[in-house]
């Protein structure tokens, strides 16, 4: 305990503590719009740690983080970078509000590319927002002060939203994570529009598991946002053991700086380390339809969520030249730029057939703030030229750290169709060789206790279908183990008072998986339940012992019988 201020070591109140502390000392002020008041912060964390002091639930006690400030946090005015735009939200954004309810607090707002358009971090009348590493490099955008809020030790997690890449550039630059998941997947009311179709809801920590909690905390359909999206039944729980990832060919990488070349190098080979497969493929189809968001008519979408603001004194003026350019398309042609796009999804899907995912560097450069003031809106566009495509196609991914040239932030970023977040969570945690945190929901429960266990012959047709290796299990005192005659050997498990606890696995299925993997099952075999050793029910296979089966109990399992 704090002899001071009374507080328990770890408590919600000294952290709270801490961050305020770290804020008011910062040399990165312009990170932040808005910051609460010490009190009413304490008051917040007070009646968090009484809440958990009495059992209450609440997975996030003792972390705080900040929100980017076109999202809704009550109690403090949303601005989007536009003083003029201010706003005061009656209610906190889903998001936040779920993560408030899990114990999080929230600091402050931070600041951002001028109504979330932007990738540099430059574009706000609060001031261009500095690298963590050196003042004199951009901390990338929109979501800029997030970014370095997070990278500069303040808070633990903060919040971002990304439309063409603001939750995945940042992170590169700023050392860190950035979990930009499925469309949908976390609900985006209570945020400012940016490009409605195409916006998220991101958070960016120094951790992956971190990272994936908060995700995992916030998804789920919200009655508040018509675009919110539950997970299919047939999400993949897992990565693959042997995973293929694409490459882009060498002449995709044309806008990379020279300096992160060895860099990108040594990420490819720190991925074949880990056990990928990779394999180059032609990327240009989809970096090709990255230039739809802000030079074809899609750029429409940004007129009509904020265009009555641009004559506004304090519009960044970068800002309110990209948005009028929507003025020169007609309805038809964006019309024909929907279709279009619809038609590039399906090729890249077929281009990416096969592979578990993509892997892009997640930014070409680490720019000093004096490039973009020379060029705002090239260097700007060169910065999105790996992200921009993602949100376009309907895609997820998870950006990582992957070096410094210099005081110059890289990163890479594994990038997978919708819904197969779980995949690139667990790739990116054996690129980082890290456990690898779950985002996707519990799926069904399967434990085996032969040849589908790990390494045996047919663990295969678990992995196939995506199934998750939860842990080791034990069933009860009170089962059998007989060897079958079949090609490949496997066993049959048996309830019997007179038996034994017998060693096996746990396996996550999702509900579709489940059922083919039921429907697929040779006789005698079936599903039913099995008692394990703490009393729990857990799904497995039974059946009744074949006349003349070999008992083989006495082995004490199916390895150790096979050995």
């Amino acid at each position: 305990m704090d002899n001071k201020t009374g507080d328990t070591v770890n408590s919600a109140a000294a952290r709270v503590r801490t961050a305020h502390a770290r804020y008011t000392g910062t040399d990165r002020p312009e990170a932040w719009i808005a910051v609460r008041d010490l009190d009413d912060l304490l008051a917040e964390a007070h009646r968090i740690d009484a809440a958990a002091q009495a059992g209450a639930d609440l997975p996030l006690a003792g972390t705080v983080f900040a929100a980017k400030d076109n999202i809704d946090v009550a109690g403090l005015p949303t601005t989007a970078a536009s003083p003029s735009f201010a706003y005061q939200p009656e209610q906190d954004a889903t998001g936040v509000a779920r993560l408030r309810a899990a114990g999080a607090i929230c600091l402050g707002k931070t600041n951002l590319d001028q109504f979330a358009t932007g990738l540099v971090g430059t574009r706000s009348p609060y001031g261009p927002v500095r690298s963590a590493a050196d003042p004199a490099l951009i901390s990338g955008g929109s979501s800029s002060g997030s970014a370095v809020a997070v990278a500069g030790g303040i808070v633990d997690f903060a919040l971002g939203t990304d439309t063409a890449g603001s939750g995945r550039v940042p992170a590169a630059l700023g050392g860190l994570v950035g979990i930009k998941a499925t469309l949908g997947l976390v609900p985006v009311d209570g945020v400012v529009p940016a490009c409605p179709s195409y916006d998220c809801l991101t958070v960016f920590a120094p951790r992956l598991d971190l990272a994936t909690r908060a995700v995992q905390i916030m998804a789920g359909p919200s009655s508040l946002d018509p675009a919110s999206r539950p997970w299919p039944a047939d999400a993949p729980l897992a990565a693959p053991p042997a995973p293929r990832i694409a490459l882009p060919r060498p002449e995709a990488l044309t806008a990379l700086d020279p300096d992160f070349t060895p860099l990108w190098e040594a990420a490819i080979a720190r991925c074949e380390a880990a056990g990928f497969q990779t394999a180059p493929i032609d990327v240009q189809p989809l970096l090709d339809a990255a230039l739809l968001l802000y030079e074809g008519a899609l750029v429409a979408e940004r007129h009509a969520a904020f265009g009555h603001r641009l004559d506004a004194d304090d519009t960044d003026p970068t800002v309110a030249q990209i948005v009028r350019s929507a003025d020169k398309f007609t309805a038809a042609d964006l019309a024909t730029d929907q279709q279009r796009l619809r038609r590039i999804r399906l090729d890249a899907a077929a281009l990416l057939a096969g592979f578990d995912a993509l892997l892009l560097p997640t930014a070409p450069a680490h720019p000093s703030l004096a490039a973009v003031a020379a060029d705002p809106i090239g260097v700007n566009a060169r910065m999105g030229t790996y992200t921009n495509f993602v949100n376009l196609l309907d895609m997820a991914a998870v950006a990582v750290p992957a070096g410094q040239a210099g005081t110059k932030g890289f990163g890479v970023s594994l990038i997978v169709p919708a819904f197969a977040d779980q995949t690139a969570i667990d790739l990116a945690a054996r690129y980082l060789d890290t456990p690898a945190p779950q985002l996707a929901p519990q799926g069904a429960d399967l434990v085996v206790f032969g040849a589908h266990l790990r390494g045996e012959p047919l663990n295969h047709q678990l992995t196939d279908l995506a199934a998750r290796y939860t842990g080791p299990v034990r069933t009860a005192p009170a089962y059998r183990m007989y060897a079958l005659d079949t090609t490949p050997p496997k066993p049959l498990v048996v309830r019997d008072p007179n038996g034994a606890s017998l060693p096996g696995e746990r396996w996550q299925l999702s509900p579709a998986a489940l059922g083919r993997f039921l429907a697929a099952l040779p006789a005698p075999m079936t599903l039913g339940k099995v008692e394990l050793d703490d009393g729990t029910w857990a799904t497995g296979f039974t059946a009744a012992a074949p006349e003349g089966a070999q008992d083989i109990t006495a082995a004490g399992g199916w390895r150790a019988w096979r050995q």
